[in-house]
């Protein structure tokens, strides 16, 4: 062969027309595979003595094979880090990429199932646990439904921003977990460093000083009030000192508590707790400059967690400000401790699923057995645990949380815990300096808790698997089938999202303007387009029919509508979408606008169709009891979109908003100080019986009132005012003393107290 012309017919070619060749190796940036062939030879193809075809020199195959050996081991290289890899391809795994990687994944679940089929202890043990805690899919629809939550709440452009915190924001719905909500006043700016300020300023400007006795603390001075003004501080807020005017803990506490709807309610440490404790609520302040005592934690050592991605996240936010000041002070008042709740958040959303399972065994090591022990109970709290496991995650490799090695994790971060409880001293893991057991855990008690954890330690996983999940036994051959089904999944997720539905803030500013409204309709039109799940596009409908029926209320009055076309079609506009919400409410605000516009005979029919809805076994909205939830599982199939679910065997209560153009004449005194909410049932017959009234029907009106005046369960936050309710519609059949009556009880209720039953009660005595 003349390798010599096949060399110089190339070469003309590349410079033929005057344009030089690119070969395949520059145009698509292949490498150059080691060939053991003699590439300068083109393949050759014969005959074999079978009449079988031979292709000697080829190329083609032998690169193939190359490169299905490269990819091989590039696969192997894969599985062997897949942690760190899926770290850096998702650093955020509370998000809608990563969940839909995790329906679409098989690999991932093939590798489970394959552990799985063992029939070891440590199997079982993840099993119950996963059981227990939830799938990974479970635990991200979770974190991602807070976040949505945040969002809606976000979008009403106003200078209070609410952060979903705690255990269930982070994905851990397990017995006991409390909603916690902070509130943050977007309307201060806190710096480092002092700086020169050119007058007047439009937000609060206040400068943090670094505490060196007291490392996770800090002071607040005031440096200048702001032009806005701010929604949590005024200088009554303030201290005087020779160093200037600084932020006081307690003041500020005590103001919060006081411009809180409800001021009855609780202290629980800085948060103030609802009536039933099973909600705290947080306000706090913001600064977007990371703390300087903080910063070595930037730079500090780690293996692969948290990636930087997560690291420039942090920084970026900066950190919270929560008044409270340090335990082994509790007289001080000046100090305001530096919180890392978002972070933390952050964090805990890039853990990998073991990671999760791992967090929420330490929990549950917590709470059914060290909290069980009377000598030790509330020595520990869950943030311990949790700070635990961030230092191991940040000490071990990555790859050292995978499923079999569960347990190992949990050993990892239990002997941590140890050796802090034996030194009396809990590293914070943004600052090692602060000791987080000051105030709680010392030389004399520390002995008792030592005794607990290292029996915890000893007894092994079968010891630790009799304390958390009691049915089971050593006889592995005895233990029950793995039985986490997707109907028992969903099921939980709509309860969830139940429960958090009555938290979205909406303080009077946001109710009483119609435009910030519209701006939050919009936006949840956006976030409906944008989102693939379908639960997440049913809670975004939810609380769009929420905040259209809000807007209703704040159009002009409905007698108007007759003259002005574009409001009779936003009235029915909002009504229509606000029957989306649940089972009655919105049919019960129609009802109310035909009741306003004066056409009785539809506010009938309205209401005796929402009274043949009202059934017992109904569920109500964040008020539930486990009997509710099997009538529930009856009612509804798991399949069912949620709106579906909701309209079918969900109610809520009725809530007017202050001066509601929906209010029947008769009750405007309710709303003219604040918002009004009553049971669905009673605001039935209400209506009912001033229908009657109005045209005239004694009887029926008889009837009605006789219904009103049975006795119902009603929840304790609306008892006050559905008292209130049938007290007016007794006075106005003229039954007084029965009115008087209904007033005097309604204002001796133990929860949200109306009023209007004050007022009503003493013009019924001036009378």
């Amino acid at each position: 062969m003349d390798t010599d012309y096949s060399n110089q017919e190339n070469e003309d070619k590349e410079h033929m027309y005057g344009i030089r060749k690119i070969t395949y190796w520059k145009k698509y940036g292949v490498k150059r595979f080691p060939y053991r062939g003699k590439r300068k030879y083109t393949p050759l193809v014969y005959q074999s003595d079978d009449g079988g075809i031979v292709i000697s020199n080829d190329v083609f195959g032998l690169t193939i094979r190359q490169f299905e050996r490269i990819y091989k081991d590039c696969l192997d290289r894969r599985k062997t880090h897949e942690n760190w890899i899926m770290n850096l391809r998702y650093p955020d795994k509370a998000s809608n990429d990563y969940l839909e990687y995790l329906n679409s994944c098989t690999d991932c679940n093939k590798e489970h199932l394959c552990w799985t089929k063992n029939d070891s202890i440590e199997n079982h043990f993840v099993k119950h646990l996963i059981k227990t805690v939830g799938t990974e899919i479970d635990i991200r629809k979770r974190q991602l439904l807070f976040i949505l939550h945040d969002k809606i709440c976000n979008a009403n452009d106003v200078d209070i921003t609410q952060i979903s915190s705690g255990s269930l924001a982070e994905g851990l719905n397990l017995p006991g977990s409390d909603v916690d909500i902070m509130y943050v006043d977007d309307a201060v700016n806190i710096t480092r460093i002092e700086k020169n300020l050119i007058h007047p300023v439009q937000r609060t400007e206040l400068v943090m000083e670094t505490v060196t006795d007291h490392p996770g603390f800090t002071r607040l001075r005031l440096i200048a009030a702001g032009k806005m003004g701010s929604n949590f501080i005024s200088k009554k807020c303030t201290v005087s000192t020779k160093a200037g005017l600084y932020l006081s803990t307690t003041i500020f506490l005590n103001q919060m508590k006081q411009g809180n709807t409800h001021a009855d309610y609780p202290l629980h440490g800085p948060c103030i707790s609802d009536a039933a404790q099973t909600t705290d609520y947080a306000f706090c302040l913001r600064s977007k400059y990371f703390p300087y005592n903080a910063m070595p934690w930037v730079l500090r050592y780690r293996r692969q967690w948290p990636s930087d991605v997560t690291i420039d996240m942090i920084i970026t936010y900066g950190c919270l400000l929560v008044p409270t000041g340090p335990k082994s002070m509790p007289d001080c008042n000046l100090l305001w401790r530096i919180s890392f709740s978002v972070a933390e958040k952050q964090l805990v959303h890039s853990f990998n699923f073991t990671q999760l399972l791992c967090y929420g065994l330490l929990k549950l090591t917590l709470n059914r057995s060290v909290n069980t022990n009377d000598d030790v109970k509330d020595l520990l709290c869950s943030y311990f645990l949790k700070t635990a496991l961030f230092w191991v995650s940040e000490e071990v490799d990555i790859d050292t949380f995978q499923l079999p090695k569960l347990f190992i994790c949990f050993s990892l971060c239990l002997n941590k815990l140890i050796s802090w409880v034996n030194n009396c001293y809990c590293p914070n893991y943004f600052i090692p300096e602060h000791n987080m057991f000051l105030g709680k855990i010392n030389q004399y008690n520390n002995k008792s808790l030592l005794s607990v954890l290292n029996s915890i330690k000893y007894s092994g996983i079968s010891g630790l698997m009799q304390n958390l999940f009691h049915s089971y036994t050593c006889n592995i051959s005895c233990y029950p089938p793995y039985s986490e089904t997707r109907e028992q999944s969903i099921l939980m997720l709509d309860f969830l999202f139940y429960r958090i539905s009555q938290t979205m803030l909406y303080s009077t500013e946001i109710i009483l303007n119609l435009t910030k409204h519209y701006k939050v309709l919009t936006f949840i039109e956006f976030l409906q387009s944008s989102e693939s799940s379908t639960f997440t596009i049913d809670v975004c409908k939810f609380h769009y029919a929420t905040i259209s029926l809000y807007a209703a209320q704040l159009l002009p009055p409905p007698k108007k509508i007759n003259r002005n076309y574009n409001i009779r079609t936003s009235y029915h506009r909002h009504l229509q979408n606000g029957i989306q919400r649940d089972a009655v409410t919105g049919w019960l605000l129609y009802a109310s606008f035909y009741y306003v516009t004066e056409q009785f005979n539809v506010t009938l029919r309205l209401t005796e169709y929402v009274l043949s809805q009202c059934s017992p076994d109904m569920v109500f909205l964040y008020k539930y009891s486990e009997a509710d939830k099997d009538n529930y599982r009856h009612m509804v199939h798991y399949s069912m979109p949620l709106n579906v679910k909701m309209k079918t065997a969900v109610v809520d209560d009725v809530m007017y908003l202050q001066h509601s153009s929906l209010i029947p004449k008769e009750l405007e005194l309710e709303v003219e100080d604040t918002y009004f909410k009553t049971s669905p049932i009673i605001i039935a017959h209400c209506l009912r019986f001033l229908c009657y009234h109005h045209i005239g029907d004694t009887f029926n009106r008889q009837q009605a009132l006789r219904q009103l005046l049975l006795p119902r369960a009603v929840t304790n936050s609306v008892l006050s005012n559905s008292l209130t309710l049938i007290g007016v519609c007794s006075e106005i059949n003229g039954d007084k003393d029965i009115a008087f009556h209904c007033y005097d009880k309604a204002l001796q209720c133990d929860e949200s107290i109306c009023r209007s039953a004050e007022r009503r009660k003493s013009r019924l005595l001036n009378i």
